[in-house]
């Protein structure tokens, strides 16, 4: 347990400069509270996490330009630092992103446009091993229980996501290292999961259910 004369330590990842300011101006407001560290990239996150064994990491979930997004330092962590809690602090809610983040070893889902109190029971929480999810989060996950959505895979959900992005199939190709012949498969299979009759249908219902979030 941590304990309560001790302030929690954090490590904030966010490919904003001015996002990581703003958090840790109001997260240093706390008493309880203390940033040890920012990142500005899911590596370095992952670089600090496992150097300072922070109490709890904030971790964006996406780094513009990056190799390595949110859910990928954190699977990262559950591997090398298991120990240090990871956060996902976010503006996306789509219920792939959220099943995502919790199956690479997330301890909690909130989001950004939350209240800051919010914000400061989740790291509390966090850091004494509490499951930490917004409100919003749990709307989208009971309604995957009351309403089951058709479950893509996770190739076919890079897939439309590619495609959403404008991509051709030669370039969907490229990017998975498959062939186009493979990538048209899959598309039939998205668009019968779907029942659309094509790639824009497609795009549109997958974004509906959650699968994917449109920019």
């Amino acid at each position: 347990m941590t304990d309560h004369r001790t302030p929690v330590r954090l490590v904030i990842a966010d490919d904003h400069a001015v996002v990581r300011a703003g958090l840790r101006a109001l997260l240093e407001g706390e008493p309880d509270l203390a940033v040890v560290a920012e990142a500005g990239s899911g590596e370095e996150a992952v670089r600090l996490a496992v150097e300072l064994k922070p109490d709890v990491v904030l971790m964006d979930l996406r780094f513009a330009g990056a190799d390595l997004d949110g859910v990928d330092a954190v699977r990262r962590l559950s591997a090398e630092a298991p120990a240090v809690p990871v956060l996902m602090l976010t503006s996306y809610s789509g219920r792939a992103d959220v099943v995502r983040a919790l199956e690479a070893g997330a301890r909690g889902y909130v989001l950004k446009a939350g209240p800051p109190e919010e914000l400061f029971r989740a790291v509390r929480g966090a850091a004494v091993g509490v499951l930490a999810l917004a409100p919003e989060v749990v709307g989208e996950l009971v309604g995957q229980v009351v309403r089951p959505d058709v479950d893509l895979t996770e190739r076919e959900v890079e897939v439309v996501r590619l495609a959403s992005e404008g991509l051709s199939n030669r370039a969907i190709a490229q990017a998975l290292f498959l062939s186009e012949a493979t990538v048209k498969t899959h598309l039939v299979r998205i668009y019968r999961k779907l029942k659309v009759e094509n790639r824009a249908a497609a795009v549109t219902e997958a974004a509906r259910r959650g699968l994917i979030q449109l920019d």
